[in-house]
């Protein structure tokens, strides 16, 4: 007669790992109304910009200035998806582009005063809707947040091993 080891019982769920379930699902619905709010906010920066284009002028206006391949390199995106969106941002005012004096076979983009003006309005008017939208939140959570969402973005910066 052999005797029959029992089932070990059930583990206990791995709170970690939960935490990590809800924190994947939190930020796939984040993205996709992030996505949203961006395509709702070139429109009105311009009905003839895409999403995309939009996010370009945002970076372009934290980097000051910069080439096309930096761009394309931060974007992720081939220089001929830049050039055609920068050409749309060209003919709109929004962007120039002058010689870089420190390699004259390059080109640096700037947003004009024009295109500035706009992109600092359409970035009050995202802030204005953040606050009214977190209006019932406590100050101690808007702070908090922010100082997590930085953590995080620094740390989906940082490459893996």
């Amino acid at each position: 007669m052999s005797a029959v080891d029992p089932e070990p019982p059930p583990a206990a769920p791995d709170p970690s790992t939960s935490s990590f379930v809800t924190i994947e699902q939190e930020l796939t619905v984040l993205i996709r109304r992030a996505r949203s709010f961006s395509a709702q906010m070139s429109r009105e920066f311009h009905p003839d910009l895409e999403p995309g284009a939009y996010a370009m002028l945002l970076w372009l206006d934290d980097a000051g200035s910069a080439r096309m391949t930096e761009m394309a390199a931060f974007f992720g995106i081939g220089k001929p998806t830049v050039s055609r969106q920068l050409q749309l941002m060209e003919k709109l005012d929004l962007i120039t582009r002058e010689v870089d004096e420190n390699d004259r076979r390059a080109q640096r983009l700037t947003l004009t005063e024009n295109g500035a003006a706009l992109v600092h309005r359409a970035r009050a008017a995202r802030r204005d809707s953040f606050k009214t939208r977190m209006a019932d939140w406590p100050e101690e959570d808007v702070d908090r947040f922010a100082e997590l969402l930085g953590r995080l973005n620094e740390s989906l910066g940082r490459p893996t091993a």
